[in-house]
């Protein structure tokens, strides 16, 4: 059984999550940037399946959660998380996604004993700094491809000649990122200006300077895309995690950046085997 909630994290800003009962160990789950919720469902249905209580959410501006002008820097949407997991009662496992994965290791150094572990998809590691030469150019490289008033039906064709082994569920996950108006075009739910936001703060984050810190078990789940020298560069902050994290490891999975998408019951059972034993 599905529901939706919506928690407030401050005066005037309430996120919105989809709960999935269960009895069993709970675990929070975070989307990547420019991302929502709905990539998680597969995700969601298998922990659901094993018996998780399962809580994901839409970050500040994305999906349906409220959007205000200013607070995307990695630590503040890390804060945010604090009242979700608050309202889950028991600590979970908190998984992250790309920027996502960021801003869920953010969490673990600022707020320590909130959770039980932590899952980082292709994310977490992320240093752009050390990637590009200044933010203009991790702007230009990294900034979203204008999609607002392109018709609905292009944009799905579009994801499903692009991810054509994607589960239904994640070309739906996908769709779900986008607002849909009545004239049939879409338009993303984050908006362009609150991107460049979110992106510049992952562009000034140093999760290296936390690994030392991170008290509990953390799991590396980085994509191998095919990419040589993307996944070359990857291997090394993926590395420089493993040998600073105190309590890592690593499962390497072939396939998309959104792997949970793409992979769904392979990463929910890793996140099943993450999560404690129930008492």
């Amino acid at each position: 059984m599905k529901r939706a909630v919506r928690v407030e994290v401050e005066d005037g800003l309430a996120l919105h999550a989809v709960v999935s009962e269960g009895d069993g160990p709970p675990v929070l789950l975070v989307h990547g940037l420019s991302s929502n919720l709905r990539l998680w469902d597969g995700v969601a249905d298998r922990l659901a399946e094993l018996g998780h209580c399962v809580l994901a959410v839409d970050l500040r501006g994305h999906g349906r959660s409220d959007k205000p002008d200013t607070g995307y820097e990695v630590a503040q949407v890390a804060d945010d998380l604090v009242s979700v997991i608050a309202s889950m009662g028991t600590p979970p496992v908190v998984a992250g996604q790309s920027w996502g994965g960021n801003v869920v290791l953010e969490l673990a150094h600022r707020h320590p004993g909130l959770m039980a572990a932590v899952a980082l998809v292709d994310g977490g590691w992320i240093e752009l700094s050390e990637r590009f030469e200044g933010w203009e150019a991790c702007r230009r490289a990294l900034g979203p491809p204008p999609t607002e008033g392109l018709a609905a039906e292009a944009v799905e064709a579009l994801l499903r000649r692009t991810h054509p082994d994607w589960p239904e569920e994640g070309i739906a996950g996908a769709m779900a990122c986008f607002e849909h108006r009545a004239d049939g075009t879409v338009a993303p739910w984050l908006t362009l200006d609150r991107h460049l936001l979110a992106l510049r703060g992952l562009w000034e984050h140093r999760p290296s300077g936390h690994y030392g810190g991170i008290e509990v078990p953390v799991l590396l789940v980085p994509a191998d895309t095919g990419d040589a020298a993307w996944t070359a560069a990857k291997r090394v902050e993926v590395v420089a995690a493993e040998e600073q994290l105190p309590r890592s490891r690593t499962h390497w999975v072939r396939g998309d950046h959104d792997l949970h998408a793409q992979h769904p019951r392979l990463v929910a059972d890793l996140f099943h085997e993450l999560a404690p034993s129930p008492a």
